[in-house]
């Protein structure tokens, strides 16, 4: 991976992300456990590195999965104006690009819209850092090409929730996604009030109202009986709104369980090796299972489970081999150029790869992936749990639980 040089490393800390709500800490369960199971003590991530998201997880309050891979450094923006974009941390544009066989323009005529919690006063400026480091257009407010609204739709800067630090490095992931993707994109962002899921269904609601095209969706809750009631806020045929798979290995969350979205899981992305130049594995932390609430749609056929099935597709996600990302509002030691890592950045990489293909008006939900399965890249190693039947939680020839389809093999399955 690029630019993991040991130079300027001001923390080598646990790995870590945000929580929805204050709280104690949580286990990440063993892979053979549900990830919202709400427990004491910190995460622990695969190869013993500490910890994600803090704090236990109450039904219907929602949780970011963005961990922060402290443990390959954090690097000031001051330092890579002296040693040169070679120095950042993490996969960058180009190499998401040329993982996926994606195009470097298009989607000049969308607006990716991100579902986050909490405000982070930064976001412009930190989304035009990234943005100038990697050869990218400028988006901002004074072009046209960036919004920030709230939950109700304000976008004059009234209305906004109260700042969130942890929040902020899932905003400024998801931003930088979308903008590594799909550089002509206008992007907006819409902050719900608190982690209620409500919240979160009525601020998808206002992306809609506000023109998104597409909408990208980095966070999760339990599954329980009132996601059949919250299933309603991601009903909107025609625009393809993607959702995180979770973080916890085998289990099933929401709203990627939503049969209106496109659930999106995660690998592990190794650069080298085979005709692609690329191999992967699915991440061993990624969600996946049957829904116990949510019925299954037509246009997905796989017989292990009567119900909703998640995952649909897949893109890299583990931390160890994390995108770079960009932020200044997180708490000290964790400001600056790092590597993220998490199903939370596969949701706003496959909604901007949507906003690439431009087939928004025939999506609905992930059907469009279903019925174009040869293009995708399929993932054929790698685990997330012990499960019955096994293709839930195993990767293998065709569908599997934890990778869905596969992985993008350009944008034709979008």
């Amino acid at each position: 991976m690029k630019g993991r040089a040991a130079v300027a490393i001001v923390a080598l800390l646990p790995l870590f992300a945000c929580s929805g709500h204050a709280g104690g800490g949580s286990v990440l369960p063993t892979a053979s456990q549900s990830s919202v199971n709400a427990q004491e003590g910190a995460m622990a991530l695969p190869g013993g590195e500490q910890s994600a998201c803090t704090g236990s997880l109450e039904l219907g309050n929602v949780q970011c999965p963005v961990i922060l891979n402290t443990l390959l450094g954090i690097v000031s923006n001051t330092l890579i104006l002296l040693l040169g974009e070679s120095a950042i941390p993490g996969y960058h544009p180009s190499d998401i690009r040329s993982a996926y066989d994606l195009p470097s323009t298009g989607g000049s005529g969308a607006t990716v819209a991100v579902v986050d919690e909490g405000d982070d006063p930064n976001a412009a400026s930190d989304l035009a850092v990234y943005r100038k480091e990697f050869g990218l257009p400028a988006c901002t407010t004074a072009n046209g090409c960036f919004r920030k609204a709230s939950e109700n739709g304000e976008t004059d800067g009234s209305g906004l929730p109260a700042p969130s630090q942890e929040w902020s490095m899932e905003i400024a992931v998801d931003l930088d996604m979308v903008s590594a993707v799909c550089p002509q994109c206008h992007i907006l962002l819409v902050e719900a009030n608190s982690s209620d899921i409500t919240d979160f269904g009525t601020a998808v609601d206002t992306a809609v109202n506000l023109g998104a095209t597409e909408i990208s969706n980095s966070y999760y809750t339990d599954e329980y009986a009132g996601v059949i009631g919250a299933d309603q806020y991601y009903d909107h045929p025609g625009i393809p709104i993607t959702a995180a798979a979770g973080d916890g290995g085998y289990g099933v969350v929401f709203p990627a369980s939503s049969q209106y979205v496109t659930a999106v899981g995660a690998t592990t992305l190794t650069k080298g090796g085979g005709s692609r130049g690329w191999t992967e594995s699915a991440w061993s932390y990624t969600g996946s299972g049957c829904s116990a609430y949510i019925a299954k749609p037509s246009w997905q056929t796989d017989t292990g489970c009567a119900m909703r099935t998640v995952t649909d597709v897949a893109v890299d996600g583990d931390p160890k081999t994390g995108v770079a990302a960009y932020n200044t509002y997180a708490s000290a030691g964790e400001q600056g150029w790092g590597v993220y890592g998490g199903t939370s950045i596969g949701a706003p990489i496959v909604a901007a790869i949507y906003a690439l293909a431009g087939n928004g008006a025939s999506v609905n939900g992930a059907s469009y992936a279903y019925a174009h399965r040869a293009d995708f890249y399929a993932i054929t190693s790698g685990s997330n749990g012990s499960c019955s039947p096994s293709y839930l939680c195993t990767a293998g020839a065709g569908y599997n639980g934890p990778t869905g389809l596969g992985t993008p093999n350009g944008i034709g399955a979008f």
